[in-house]
């Protein structure tokens, strides 16, 4: 038996009774609930491969399996056959300003590995899929103790390195597929080359997840998880406020929208416009608008000589004219001028009753409880420190100001 074949061949034991009751009842019944399926495979210890295997005869038996995923804005575009012939013709000597010096030495450094055929795509599955069933089947065996014959520890630690290999191997000759994507959101706020790694991230995760048995090109699959990866990379770092993926779709299916709508009518459409075409209200489209925009950091330089800041351009409500400054502090001369009239303890409880003393003007509880006196005895002394006050030798300094 070839050794690629060692750990696959396991995925044909008997699965346990419980999970055959739950098949038995999904053939009967017609349909079975995907999250009851993995969870009765979790109980079961059923590896990726005869996981698959068991869906796949479910689906051939027609049993309908229920919670499939909903197609995502990201995918309403998404033409598969169009990305896998943009990255079958990236040309690794351009040097347009997409391009540049960094990315150009990228693709020459990919640009070694071809795309794969669909036979290779399935032949390396396979070995990817034997590698994680056999890494499995040897971390079960370390977990329980359980001595495997040196023979077959050997055969599975071959099956686990091959798969590896097979994994990078599909990792490098898709490659240049992430660049296609990528190119589509150079305009986005990151580097083209951030962008690409956001992808790999999508791509490794579709090369752990491709299922082979059903048909289907490996780049077809990709295109998904690497469209989903790089959005959701916008949504992490992208903006200085992060914004939901799905926010982030909409804006992106705004702005194409947009530009349709622009070059079809030759003007800038209405919110009124947009709505209709995108199914909202106008509400949300202008809700959309605004969160569109950017911060502009007040830091920021204007002008030729660049020594110009936003932030100096920009009034403050809140500061004060030199000339006022001047006048509050004179002011404040004056009034210390008069409360100097009073005894300590009367200028004090003037000071806290006015708010001269830190801007908040204070009940008569508050002072006499600073000041360790009753109400009824702060009420009196402030009778008799406004009486004095309102003296003539005390308000003739103050009137200029009460003009």
């Amino acid at each position: 038996m070839p050794r690629t074949a060692v750990a696959a061949s396991r995925a044909r034991e008997t699965t346990p009774t419980t999970l055959d009751q739950l098949l038995e009842r999904g053939r009967a019944q017609g349909h079975l609930s995907l999250s009851e399926l993995r969870q009765a495979f979790t109980e079961a210890g059923v590896g990726a491969a005869e996981g698959r295997t068991l869906v796949r005869e479910l689906t051939e038996a027609g049993v309908s399996l229920a919670d499939t995923p909903q197609t995502t804005a990201a995918e309403e575009d998404f033409d598969p056959q169009e990305a896998e012939a943009e990255a079958q013709s990236i040309d690794i000597d351009d040097n347009t300003s997409v391009m540049g010096d960094s990315v150009h030495t990228y693709l020459k450094s990919i640009g070694r590995r071809t795309l794969l055929t669909a036979a290779q795509e399935v032949e390396l599955a396979r070995r990817i899929e034997a590698g994680l069933y056999a890494e499995y089947k040897l971390e079960e065996a370390e977990e329980s103790g359980e001595r495997l014959p040196p023979g077959f520890r050997e055969d599975l630690e071959w099956v686990i390195e091959d798969g590896r290999r097979a994994k990078d191997h599909m990792l490098e000759a898709n490659l240049r597929l992430v660049v296609s994507v990528a190119k589509k959101y150079t305009d986005r706020g990151m580097a083209l080359l951030d962008v690409v790694q956001e992808g790999n991230l999508g791509l490794i995760r579709a090369v752990e997840k491709f299922d082979y048995t059903k048909g289907f090109k490996f780049s077809t699959y990709a295109m998904w998880w690497i469209r989903q990866a790089i959005q959701r990379g916008f949504a992490d770092s992208a903006r200085t406020i992060r914004l939901p993926v799905h926010v982030l779709e909409m804006l992106s299916k705004l702005s194409r929208v947009e530009r349709d709508m622009h070059q079809r009518l030759g003007r800038e459409p209405t919110p009124e416009e947009l709505a209709v075409e995108l199914d909202k209200t106008p509400d949300q489209i202008e809700e959309l608008l605004r969160t569109s925009r950017q911060p502009i950091s007040l830091d920021s330089t204007i002008g030729e000589d660049g020594e110009t800041r936003i932030g100096d351009l920009i009034e403050d409500v809140d500061s004060l004219e030199a000339s006022e400054v001047v006048d509050r502090q004179l002011l404040a001369e004056q009034l210390r001028g008069v409360l100097a009239n009073l005894s300590p303890r009367e200028a004090r409880i003037m000071a806290l009753r006015f708010g001269l003393a830190d801007g908040k003007p204070h009940t008569l509880d508050e002072i006499g409880k600073h000041l360790g006196l009753t109400r009824e005895r702060i009420r009196q002394l402030e009778k008799e420190s406004l009486s004095k006050l309102r003296h003539p030798s005390n308000t003739i300094p103050l009137l200029d100001w009460a003009s």
